[in-house]
């Protein structure tokens, strides 16, 4: 595996330790002041926003907001779940990401607010995200449907998807996903202090979401599905960072898939941090991922 990130991230890195020099870690943090804090962390990626037709309203009674580019194909829509280790972020930290894949899928992105943990765990974010995608379809009659989310958002994006979801996704589109609870895999050993996400932050995020007992469920750890659960699933985009603690969850998750002889499609992007697609104002990586992800979705729309 490569360890060394590429120019443009080192530049972010060298950025990021100067700006966050002394900021305690929001995990460190009360529930509510490290939200505060994630918020804060992210505004900086959350500049520039493409320009695009915004609602504010509710999908199943959450806030929810959606994104219509300009270019709106008028095939498709695609229902994203954010990230933030099922306790941190919002559709807010993720504005400008979810915006980019609009533009890259040429279709409606939804946004929504599902409950956190540790005050709401398992299976509380899980069973919002199937209200939501039940409440987003009927509005897309018609059009080509999927969820998408990116770390633990891309886990309730695929647990949703093996619960169950009315009606099924025609696709999803699943970024550098918390898909197992195995932290002594190849990447959790060798990025266990990466910049960012960490083995410490991981472990943390997983004992506020569920408990122990909990973590072998493959509602929570999707890498642990039967093989009949995975091979029903729609088709999949996957991708992993390079840098990144979850790289062999991705890897392990797109080996598995292949094993049952599906078809997804799977990109790693080398020398990237996990959470590189927030940056999309400064990483060319960042860019190129939505565009290959919405490259994805518009070939499942347009067929």
């Amino acid at each position: 595996m490569r360890t060394e990130p590429t120019p443009d991230m080192r530049k972010i890195i060298d950025r990021l330790a100067v700006e966050d020099a002394g900021v305690p870690d929001w995990v460190d943090l009360p529930a509510a002041e490290g939200r505060a804090m994630s918020l804060r962390n992210n505004a900086r990626w959350n500049i520039e926003m493409p320009e695009m037709a915004v609602s504010e309203g509710t999908l199943a009674g959450l806030p929810a907001r959606t994104l219509v580019p300009p270019n709106d194909a008028g095939k498709g829509a695609i229902l994203y779940v954010h990230g933030g280790g099922f306790a941190f972020c919002s559709q807010d930290t993720h504005q400008r990401s979810a915006r980019c894949l609009a533009l890259a899928a040429a279709a409606p992105v939804v946004t929504f607010d599902y409950r956190l943990a540790p005050e709401d765990p398992f299976p509380a974010g899980l069973e919002d995200v199937r209200s939501a995608f039940a409440a987003f379809a009927p509005a897309y009659e018609g059009r080509v449907l999927a969820i998408g989310g990116d770390s633990a958002g891309a886990n309730l994006a695929m647990t949703a998807m093996l619960a169950g979801l009315s009606p099924s996704p025609d696709c999803a589109l699943l970024f550098y996903g918390v898909f197992d609870c195995d932290f002594a895999s190849p990447s959790y050993e060798l990025f266990a202090n990466a910049s960012g996400l960490t083995r410490a932050r991981m472990i943390r995020y997983f004992e506020w979401y569920a408990p122990r007992e909990k973590y072998e469920d493959p509602l929570v750890s999707p890498l642990r599905a039967s093989d009949a659960a995975l091979k029903a699933l729609p088709p999949l985009y996957l991708s992993a960072a390079g840098i990144d603690p979850l790289r062999s969850d991705a890897e392990r998750m797109a080996e598995r898939l292949a094993s049952l002889g599906r078809d997804d499609t799977f990109d790693l992007y080398e020398g990237v941090l996990h959470g590189f697609m927030q940056m999309t104002v400064a990483l060319p990586e960042a860019r190129q991922a939505h565009e290959d992800a919405g490259a994805f979705f518009r070939r499942h729309a347009e067929a």
